[in-house]
C-alpha cells in the first residue's frame, strides 16, 4: 500500500473543486483495499471511497481522513452463457465506465448502450443505480463483489441483484447500508446480438426517418452526440463540462401531488412534462422545474452558473469554490419550492461538509 499525504482532490473530480485529503491511497488490488481500511481504522480516521469523481462535490476544507481510490481494473467476458442466454462480463470497480460500455458494444452485446458517455467508474454505477435514456444498470447487474465492513468485518462477499435494493437513482450502497460496503467488481449480464433500447424521446427523434433500425454502435454514437449537445460529455477545455453532472434528481410524485403540480403549471399557461414511474407515480422533469423558476441555461452566479447546454448542471466557470456551488444549489431549491411546491433533491455526493 502506497500512502500519500495532503493530496489535492479537486483534480480527481470532474467539478475541479475542493480541498485536499489528509491521506490518500490508490488501491489496485483487493489486498491493498483491505490494508487501507485497516490503516484508517487503526489510526481512527474517517474513510471515503473515491470512484471516478464525476458525481462528487468536495468541500473547500477537503477531507480530514483517508480517501481510498479503488483502482481494481480488468474487463473479462466469461465463456458460455447464463440460463437466459446472456453473456456475463466481470468488470473491476476502477474501470472507466464508458470503456466498459464501448467493449460491450464492440462485442455486440446489448443492455448498456444507452449509458454511453457517462463519466465515472464501474464501481460507481451500482451505488447510484446509474441510468439514462431509458436504461438503468440495475437491469443488467447480476452481482456486486464487495468488501464488507459490517458484521462480516473485512470479508469479500457477493451481493446478488436483489440484495442491492435498487430503486430510482438509489441502492443500499447510498441509503440503508451507506458506508458498509466497498465495491470491488461488478458482474453484468448482456444480451448477445440484442437490439438497442430506443425508448427515450431524444433517441427516437435522432433516428426518426431512418430506413433500417440502428445498430448498437450507432445508438452508442447517438447517445454520446446527444450528451455532448447537453454538456454531459467530458470534453477538454469546455467549461460546461466542469460539473458533477445532473445536480438534481427528477422528482417522483404520487398521483395527487402530480395533479396539483399540473394545475400550477396550467395556471401559468404551461404544460408539465411528466413520465410514468413505479406503480401510479409520475417522474417530473427537474430541468423543467429549474428553468421555469428563473434559472435558464447559461445563468451566471459569480464564478458558478448553470450550463449553457443543460439546466440541471451547475458548472464551475473558473476557480469556483464549493461554498459558491452550494449557495447556488440552495437558491435553486428555494425558488423551485416557492413556485412549484416541490423540494428538489441533490444528486451528487457531498464530501467534507
Amino acid at each position: 500500500m502506497h500512502l500519500l499525504e495532503n493530496i489535492p482532490l479537486a483534480p480527481l473530480t470532474t467539478f475541479r473543486i475542493g480541498g485536499p485529503a489528509r491521506y490518500f491511497v490508490e488501491a489496485r488490488e483487493i489486498g491493498e483495499v483491505q490494508e487501507a481500511v485497516q490503516f484508517a481504522r487503526s489510526s481512527d480516521l474517517p474513510l471515503f471511497v473515491l470512484g471516478g469523481g464525476s458525481n462528487l462535490v468536495v468541500s473547500d476544507a477537503g477531507w480530514p481522513g483517508l480517501v481510498l481510490k479503488v483502482a481494481v481494473m480488468g474487463i473479462d467476458r466469461r465463456s458460455g452463457y447464463d440460463e437466459e442466454g446472456n453473456v456475463l462480463f466481470d468488470a473491476g470497480a476502477g474501470e472507466p465506465w464508458d470503456r466498459f460500455v464501448s467493449q460491450a458494444v464492440l462485442a455486440r452485446c446489448a443492455g448498456v448502450e444507452c449509458l454511453s458517455g457517462i463519466p465515472g467508474s464501474v464501481g460507481g454505477t451500482p451505488v447510484q443505480n446509474v441510468g439514462a435514456y431509458g436504461q438503468e444498470v440495475s437491469e443488467t447487474i447480476v452481482s456486486v463483489q464487495v468488501l464488507d465492513l459490517g458484521d462480516n468485518d473485512g470479508q469479500v462477499r457477493e451481493l446478488c441483484n436483489e440484495a442491492c435494493g435498487f430503486r430510482y437513482r438509489t441502492s443500499i450502497f447510498n441509503t440503508t447500508e451507506r458506508g458498509r460496503f466497498i465495491i470491488l467488481r461488478v458482474t453484468y449480464a448482456l444480451t448477445p446480438n440484442g437490439p438497442p433500447r430506443i425508448a427515450y424521446a431524444d433517441l427516437k427523434r435522432h433516428f426518426n426517418g431512418w430506413e433500417s433500425p440502428p445498430t448498437l454502435a450507432e445508438t452508442r454514437e447517438a447517445v454520446r452526440h446527444i450528451r455532448a449537445l447537453k454538456g454531459m460529455l467530458i470534453v477538454a477545455g469546455d467549461e460546461d463540462c466542469q460539473s458533477a453532472g445532473s445536480f438534481f434528481k427528477n422528482p417522483v410524485l404520487g398521483e395527487e401531488e402530480n395533479e396539483k403540480l399540473k394545475m400550477r403549471a396550467a395556471n401559468r399557461g404551461l404544460a408539465l412534462p411528466s413520465y410514468p414511474a413505479l406503480e401510479t407515480n409520475k417522474k417530473v422533469s427537474a430541468a423543467w422545474l429549474v428553468e421555469h423558476s428563473g434559472f435558464a441555461k447559461g445563468y451566471g452566479y459569480g464564478r458558478v452558473g448553470i450550463s449553457r447546454k443543460h439546466a440541471l448542471a451547475i458548472v464551475n466557470r473558473s476557480g469556483a469554490t464549493a461554498a459558491e456551488v452550494l449557495a447556488l444549489k440552495d437558491q435553486i431549491q428555494q425558488r423551485v419550492q416557492e413556485i412549484w411546491g416541490v423540494r428538489l433533491e441533490s444528486e451528487p455526493v457531498m464530501l467534507g461538509f
